[in-house]
């Protein structure tokens, strides 16, 4: 079976097919892992989210920024009050067994010695932490009061971490790690104000990767999330958010060793100067 890490789609769901074609993909035989962001800005939302669905086993997708965004919309109208690529999935007629389904998808998957995630980890999660988080912020959302946790899931506080955080500041800081990190400080304090390349952030932030005594530096994690950063190898992390959506290109990783990059060009969808 070959397993191939497909980077943030955001509803461009012509170029997903073409780089299945590319890379002969078979879901009988094949599996596909996908670091979030199903959803948002490009044109084909909805028939990205009925795909992968449909996909069944042969597919594992985590949670990113802007697949919250759709259940944040859907629990709270105001937050979805201007027409955007999400109305056809706010409209369609199997909206709720979309977002049912969407809902219970794990913010972190971990299996053949590859960590699965759509942003970052802060640097004081060990592997057994990380899963240990995640799973709490995925039982708020998968709770028969969810909406209450989504309505208050949005914040950048509290941006660092303690073991002494609980309730909503813990769920909070858990999906910001994981659905928006880019940068953080020496101690891991998240920065939200900087989501350009390495290099243009100040000289106290660096990207999670690079901050020092990281105690999950020894997993080997694949992510998306930063289309500004490119496809990114190093640090035992693979970054595979190659900007689909900004007229970038659309990136598949066959994990295993060594690990073999497919990628397809496509058309600029937005400018990235106006997102």
């Amino acid at each position: 079976m070959a397993i191939y890490a497909i980077g943030d789609i955001q509803g461009c769901f012509d170029e997903l097919l073409r780089l299945l074609e590319t890379v002969s993909f078979d879901p009988k035989a094949d599996q596909l892992w996908f670091t979030g962001d199903l959803v948002n800005r490009g044109p084909k939302s909805l028939e990205t989210l009925r795909f992968v669905k449909s996909l069944g086993n042969s597919a594992i997708t985590v949670l990113g920024n802007h697949d919250l965004h759709l259940l944040a919309a859907a629990s709270a109208p105001a937050i979805a009050r201007k027409k955007n690529s999400l109305d056809p999935v706010l409209e369609a007629p199997d909206r709720d067994e979309l977002l049912d389904w969407l809902r219970h998808r794990p913010l972190l998957h971990y299996s053949d010695n590859y960590c699965l995630i759509h942003a970052g980890l802060p640097p004081q999660w060990d592997l057994q932490q990380a899963l240990q988080m995640a799973r709490l912020a995925e039982q708020a959302l998968r709770a028969p009061d969810h909406q209450v946790f989504i309505g208050r899931m949005y914040g950048n506080e509290p941006s660092l971490w303690s073991p002494d955080l609980t309730g909503i500041a813990r769920l909070r800081f858990i999906v910001n790690c994981l659905t928006r990190m880019r940068y953080c400080d020496e101690q891991g304090r998240l920065d939200f104000d900087h989501n350009g390349p390495p290099g243009t952030q100040p000289d106290h932030l660096m990207p999670w990767f690079e901050a020092p005594n990281r105690k999950n530096s020894e997993l080997r994690i694949v992510c998306g999330h930063w289309s500004s950063l490119g496809y990114y190898e190093g640090h035992n992390c693979y970054a595979i958010d190659t900007g689909c959506l900004w007229g970038g290109q659309l990136t598949a990783l066959r994990l295993g060793d060594p690990v073999r990059r497919f990628s397809i060009d496509c058309p600029r969808r937005q400018n990235p100067n106006k997102s």
